[in-house]
């Protein structure tokens, strides 16, 4: 009987690891392929990441950004810049931040096993049953309670029948070889509801990449991107990014984290710092033991994020507003700011208000 099953080695699931067994839980982690591969995610994040990492800046970092400019247009188009005279994120390698989060949860004592996929979930009153598919056949794990931090298309949230993210956009990416040191990532709002985007790193070349709602031909509208760009990308893959928690992501004995929960910047779809943030307030308020302890988990989590999650969704209604409009807004705002990059509140801090007040 371990203490905790956790379905899925991704940021999110990597750091409950950790915390949890660094609290004495028995946890044991089941990644179904080959942890951070395939790559299905940014690796543009804030500077917030290594508050998550030990010494691993060295080792992930691949270039540091300072601004960005947004484009009504296509490649070559009008911008509008917003910066910082200070680091604002960096970029890092995505697939390397995932193994070192999970050699971490190995370090804090948890179990964590790669190519093993969960094929079945079941709660009952007295803890969960989780069936593995690994290299030696299917295995049955008994556990007091099971977090499911599998992603978009979460194997633990459909066995639960626990409520579905609001939206799910699909996401494609595609690098090139381009050796590119610049500060600034480029914005184009040229696609339905979401944006495209360009992201320099460094000696590790150039991300582009763009999300669309379901239907709508990423592929295609993906391909003319990048030409417009005038250039070829190799190592492309896609992924879906969840928009808007559902009312619930907890069950009897069973939570969700991370994209598996669409704890997500809806204006940006990264999850990364609030996948890890929820992280951090499930080890602090769940016990195993005591399912009653699921609701402080789910306070928790939503009392931290709430208003970040519903500003984001303001400023992505942003996206789908007439050019006129989208080009009046950028103009009025461009220049220094003091947003920080996870935080939309931080439209109404004194930094922001500063930055504005500078310019007039």
């Amino acid at each position: 009987m371990h203490d905790v099953v956790v379905v899925g080695a991704g940021p999110a699931g990597s750091r409950y690891a950790r915390q949890a067994a660094s609290q004495g839980l028995d946890v044991v982690v089941f990644e179904q392929g080959e942890i951070g591969k395939p790559l299905a995610c940014s690796g543009h994040v804030s500077t917030d990441i290594w508050e998550f990492t030990e010494d691993a800046r060295d080792e992930l970092f691949q270039n540091e950004i300072s601004g960005a400019r947004f484009h009504t247009g296509g490649p070559g188009s009008a911008d509008h810049p917003f910066y910082k005279d200070e680091v604002i994120s960096n970029v890092i390698d995505r697939v390397g931040l995932d193994k070192h989060l999970a050699g971490l949860a190995r370090d804090a004592g948890a179990e964590v096993r790669e190519e093993h996929s969960v094929v079945g979930v079941t709660e009952d009153q007295d803890g969960v049953t989780v069936e593995v598919r690994g290299p030696d056949g299917v295995e049955t794990h008994r556990a007091k309670m099971v977090a499911g931090c599998d992603g978009p298309k979460s194997r633990v949230r459909r066995e639960l029948d626990l409520p579905e993210p609001d939206e799910l956009l699909h996401g494609v990416l595609g690098f090139s070889d381009e050796v590119d040191h610049s500060d600034f990532v480029d914005v184009h709002l040229t696609v339905p509801r979401f944006f495209a985007w360009r992201i320099p790193r460094g000696e590790a070349g150039v991300e582009y990449g763009l999300a669309v709602p379901p239907g709508d031909d990423a592929r295609g509208r993906f391909e003319a991107f990048v030409d417009g760009y005038g250039v070829e990308t190799d190592h492309r893959c896609s992924g879906l990014i969840p928009i808007g928690p559902p009312k619930r992501v907890t069950g009897r004995r069973s939570f969700l984290i991370g994209d598996a929960a669409a704890q997500t910047k809806p204006f940006t779809g990264g999850g990364i710092r609030y996948g890890m943030t929820a992280a951090d307030h499930a080890a602090r308020e769940i016990d195993p033991v005591d399912p009653a302890t699921l609701g402080e988990y789910e306070r928790a989590w939503r009392d931290d994020l709430r208003q970040e999650i519903r500003l984001g969704h303001a400023v992505r209604a942003g996206y789908s507003a007439p050019e006129p409009i989208q080009k009046a807004g950028m103009k009025a705002f461009e220049g220094e700011i003091g947003v920080h990059m996870d935080r939309p509140t931080t439209l109404f801090s004194r930094e922001q208000l500063a930055a504005l007040f500078s310019r007039s």
